[in-house]
């Protein structure tokens, strides 16, 4: 069930577009929800969607993927093994900020009296405009007209093309360009301290250490080091100021920032263009006077390309984007538009999370926001990975690179927890666990399952076994190596595994949860598999691997004996699969009874209460049966899904997906439409009542699953390629395109024929509604029997 409110924008304000995010009056009620909306990132670089006057604003941020500071963890009772680093991500200074002055009277959008209001996330673009006319106090009106790109091509580069016209009378402008640290603002006395574990951690104390200050012209240039982490970063901002005005421009530097000051006397109908850049470079090694050089060279260049070249191939780049990930859907439906606005939406949020995201992971919340403090999951394997693999498989395989330079820290991590071979963090930014709360976050080993799974199915969708032999294996063969040791076989010789967590953060540090134990399964069964394959196929790199790992003769075999004898629980009387070993015998959580102000729970109740019941923050033993769907019957997933639905709060963003998906599997059409729309709108619909901490990343990539692997009935088990599609009723056409090793696939699916093409690569033998096919660039189409139609 689920017991969240969507709220969606208002209309009248923001319309139905297919492709563009309009505000088509400035809205100080939505302005939280809409600094997310309006957020532009690349996977390296984002900035939420502040105004470029500064105020009003309500969380302002620019963010950098992985640029983190470090914290000590102090446990109010400490224990030998908890995670004793956090990690927070910085807030790294704003370049985005251009205040507007007319006469001295500021640009301030809730008094300014405004006409032709429109603010623009065109999707197609990847920019972000703004435009208007502001009558000032003293009756002149003042065309304002912005555009920002972060951009895809050069992904250390943000710009702003910013314009002022006087419409009817001569006026003083000044326009005042900054770079301001707002990480080490003074924080706000009266704020509440935040009790919400999603929300970002307050560091109170200075994090930006200035080490470089440089100044040219309408160039500034800062250098700083992060004061714990001692990670490095150079930023720069310059300007190209268009104008046949007579003007001025100043440039004065402080500690915390800078700005250029413009000052013109603006005849009327003469306008005032300012191309604003700004470049940013991290590092872990680096010095900040290097970095500082970089960032001048992004600037050099940014400069002598021009704003329209960037724009330009911020397009380019959308257009490759949207011919592998859109999505449409065709329906006579009166919400049409809003859906396949909102669909557009949540992959847009895919591709700035993920596009340029080299040499790093994906955090929760992308980059548009602080939420989760810039933290790695496990949602990056299991919900945003399938996406990846299937439209940007190199994007997949860079972050499974990127889990595997943390492999040295899993196996430190491993020894912690005396365990042998590797356990990969829950939560981190470098490597290292940040979870305080180790019932709910260290406890959940299904993380090395999931970085396993991620990479099978890697492998299995582009075909790439030369992963394996690269770094896969390694991750293969130190995730099976923690399992076999972790668990112990019990009586009648079934393999236990005891004192883990889950996905469901409702139920804590089990015996033998199902997920977990089924996932591990499949880890070790994967490994030893692959482990076979190269000895058979690459014995180089067979050798190369027993080295690199000490790989003992008898270890393959350990891992598939464990895998064969592993318990999964199983409720004879209910014909269900427990969640874990004693989930069933809990007292059920009474979700009915309980006041709508009570959820999330986590927030409400103390957790040894939450504990204590049958009661599920997030889809567990319903998210096993998507990804081992063939390891369940038709009639136990209908009987599971019957059971733990009503069980389960909707708490989670990861849990609306994964619903859909299984509900429109067993035919419960209701439910399949009822959760895809409350991940459909997680974010645009402000579900989990957070959106403004940021976008919620990994639901936008369950969205996608419930559109291609939900009502499209993909699956891709043991490498072959099915499909068994169940579109909604109200659905007249389903279209999207897949990347299958090296062939490119276009699905259009309707309620009286199937169209499956091969656009490019060779034919591929696919399995369709339980028939054998073959695909090829002349096309299939399936004309459907009566009982496969909406109005049969």
């Amino acid at each position: 069930m689920q017991r969240r409110e969507i709220v969606p924008l208002p209309e009248h304000i923001y319309p139905p577009d297919e492709w563009r995010i309009v505000e088509s009056r400035f809205s100080p009620d939505h302005a939280e929800r809409a600094e997310t909306i309006y957020a532009l990132a690349n996977g390296y670089l984002g900035v939420r969607g502040t105004f470029e006057e500064g105020r009003p604003c309500v969380y302002p941020g620019t963010f950098v993927n992985g640029f983190h500071e470090t914290w000590p963890i102090v446990h109010a009772e400490d224990a030998y093994g908890l995670a004793r680093t956090g990690q927070t991500i910085v807030n790294v200074p704003d370049t985005s900020l251009l205040k507007l002055f007319v006469d001295d009277e500021p640009l301030f959008l809730p008094v300014a009296r405004l006409s032709d209001y429109e603010r623009i996330l065109d999707m197609r673009a990847g920019t972000l405009s703004r435009s208007f006319v502001w009558s000032t106090p003293s009756g002149k009106h003042v065309q304002v007209r912005s555009e920002r790109v972060v951009s895809l091509e050069s992904r250390h580069l943000m710009a702003i093309d910013f314009e002022v016209t006087m419409l009817d009378h001569a006026a003083p402008i000044v326009i005042s360009s900054h770079m301001l640290n707002r990480q080490d603002a003074e924080p706000d006395a009266d704020e509440p301290e935040e009790l919400d574990p999603r929300v970002a951690k307050d560091l109170g104390r200075r994090v930006l250490e200035p080490k470089v200050v440089r100044s040219d012209e309408v160039r500034l240039l800062y250098g700083y080091r992060t004061a714990h982490s001692h990670m490095t970063l150079g930023v720069g901002i310059d300007h190209e100021i268009t104008t046949d005005n007579p003007h001025t421009a100043v440039t004065t530097c402080g500690e915390d920032g800078g700005k250029v000051v413009v000052t013109v006397d603006a005849q009327p109908g003469v306008p005032i263009r300012i191309t604003k850049y700004a470049a940013y470079h991290t590092s872990r090694s680096v010095d900040a006077e290097e970095l500082v050089d970089r960032a001048d060279r992004v600037l050099d260049r940014a400069k002598r390309n021009g704003f329209g070249a960037l724009v330009a191939t911020q397009r380019q780049h959308l257009d490759r984007f949207w011919d592998r990930a859109d999505v449409r859907v065709t329906t006579a439906a009166p919400y049409a538009g809003r859906l396949q606005q909102a669909i557009r939406w949540n992959l847009f949020q895919l591709l700035q999370a993920s596009w340029r995201a080299e040499g790093s992971g994906i955090p929760a919340k992308g980059l548009t926001g602080h939420g989760y403090e810039g933290h790695f999951f496990w949602d990056t394997e299991v919900y945003v990975l399938p996406f990846l693999a299937y439209t940007q498989p190199r994007i997949a395989r860079n972050l499974l690179r990127f889990r595997h330079s943390m492999l040295d820290d899993a196996r430190a991590r491993a020894q912690k927890v005396s365990q042998r071979g590797a356990l990969f963090p829950w939560r981190t930014i470098n490597g290292l666990e940040a979870s305080a709360y180790y019932q709910a976050g260290t406890a959940q080993y299904h993380i090395n399952a999931d970085i396993a799974y991620a990479i099978r199915k890697y492998v299995d969708v582009r075909g790439d076994t030369g992963f394996l032999s690269e770094v896969g294996g390694e991750i293969l063969v130190e995730t099976a190596r923690m399992w076999e040791d972790l668990g112990f076989y019990g009586e009648g010789g079934r393999f236990h595994i005891h004192s883990v967590t889950g996905p469901d953060e409702y139920t804590t540090v089990v015996n033998d949860n199902a997920f977990t134990n089924l996932m591990a399964r499949l880890n070790l069964n994967y490994a030893a598999a692959a482990v076979r394959r190269l000895e058979s196929e690459q014995p180089e790199a067979y050798a190369a691997l027993v080295a690199e790992v000490d790989l003992q003769p008898d270890e393959v075999a350990s891992w598939e004996r464990a895998a064969e004898a592993m318990y999964v629980p199983f409720d004879p009387e209910r014909q269900i699969n427990p969640q874990d070993d004693s989930f069933l015998e809990r007292e059920v959580w009474d979700l009915a009874g309980t006041p709508e102000d009570k959820f999330p729970l986590l927030l409400n109740y103390h957790p040894l209460v939450i504990y204590r019941f049958q009661v599920i923050k997030q889809a567990d033993i319903v998210l096993a049966m998507l990804l081992l769907g063939n390891e369940f019957s038709p009639e136990q997933k209908q009987r599971n899904f019957d059971y733990y639905d009503p069980l389960t709060t909707g708490d989670s963003s990861l849990s609306a997906s994964v619903q859909s998906i299984v509900a429109a599997e067993i035919g419960n059409q209701d439910k399949a439409i009822e959760y895809f729309t409350y991940a459909l709108m997680m974010d645009l619909g402000d579900v989990a009542g957070n959106v403004s901490d940021g976008v919620h990343v990994a639901s936008a990539g369950g969205l996608w699953m419930a559109l291609t692997f939900g009502f499209g009935g993909v699956r891709d088990f043991d490498g072959a390629l099915s499909f068994d599609p169940h579109l909604p009723e109200d659905w007249e056409q389903l279209e999207f395109s897949l990347r299958f090793r090296d062939r490119q696939l276009r699905i259009s699916l309707g309620h009286e024929h199937e169209r499956y093409v091969i656009e490019e690569g060779e034919p591929l033998d696919v399995t369709i509604r339980g028939e054998a096919h073959r695909l090829d660039s002349d096309g299939l189409t399936i004309d459907l029997p009566t009982h496969h139609r909406k109005d049969s």
